[in-house]
């Protein structure tokens, strides 16, 4: 049995933090370049090649690349022969120093109706999982609000077909618009029951967007629905054009013989995610 000592969770948790707030995955940076090329807006063009710019100027000056810098989500996978005493706290106590010490915007409240702000970003959204093996790994994805927002979850039937849930996909971002900073990833969770296909969902967007679902079923199926969604003309901010998503993530999951739940959850243009294994 390994022993992972809790001073280099909060550590490690700490990093990620901010890191993931700083710095974008490099397959993304790549992606919104590679848009500038193919937008066919002057205006949406423009706003991309800022939207580069600010990412690049973020990691520059060491600051975060938007002022929403979020809920901390942590997804945590545990090998099943490392023990961890007091994991919750530790990965609080992480990002409580990440978001203090990185001078990271602090926006969780600790109540839904008496909003009074925990001063800290805590406490974090933890999804733990039990793996093989003696070590674990963490993945800070910080989630801000104009794209959680925009999300949404379907309880489709089982006699829904394909184009019937890529209508639902594309509905989904026409109604959010503007409001989850496009070009988005969309992350879709389809399976599971009502809370675990939003958790397939959260869990999309931490998939590289340069990373097809290895199923050919649901990879055709993420390249009809970026194409239908890019289709919208929503563009760049809202404003028009060709761009309005850089990918679709899909999540499938088991699920009961007369349900088909279908989740949206939008990523906005810095769809942030950080992951380190100790």
């Amino acid at each position: 049995m390994r022993e992972i000592e809790r001073d280099l969770i909060v550590q490690t948790v700490k990093e990620l933090c901010i890191e993931a707030n700083r710095i974008l995955p490099e397959d993304l940076k790549s992606c919104l370049k590679y848009a500038c090329t193919q937008e066919e807006s002057p205006l949406g063009g423009e706003i991309l090649r800022d939207i580069v710019r600010n990412y690049e100027t973020a990691e520059k000056l060491e600051i975060a690349v938007c002022q929403d810098t979020g809920m901390a989500v942590v997804f945590a996978e545990l090998g099943e022969d490392a023990h961890v005493k007091g994991l919750e706290d530790a990965i609080n106590e992480g990002v409580r120093q990440g978001y203090l010490e990185g001078l990271l915007r602090c926006s969780v409240v600790g109540d839904p109706l008496r909003r009074e702000n925990t001063g800290d970003n805590t406490p974090a959204v933890l999804h733990l999982r039990l793996v093989e093996g003696d070590r674990l790994k963490l993945t800070v994805a910080p989630k801000g609000a104009g794209s959680e927002n925009m999300s949404s979850i379907h309880m489709m039937t089982p006699a829904a077909s394909e184009e019937d849930l890529i209508g639902q996909v594309v509905q989904a971002v026409e109604k959010a618009g503007s409001n989850p900073c496009p070009p988005i990833v969309v992350g879709v969770g389809i399976g599971g029951d009502f809370e675990s296909c939003a958790l397939l969902a959260k869990k999309a967007l931490c998939r590289p967007v340069s990373e097809r679902n290895p199923d050919p079923l649901y990879r055709s199926l993420e390249e009809r629905m970026l194409e239908a969604i890019n289709r919208t003309g929503v563009g760049p901010q809202g404003f028009g054009g060709r761009v309005t998503a850089l990918a679709v993530n899909i999540e499938p999951g088991p699920t009961h013989i007369a349900s088909l739940p279908l989740a949206v959850n939008m990523g906005c243009h810095v769809t942030r995610h950080a992951s380190r294994v100790i």
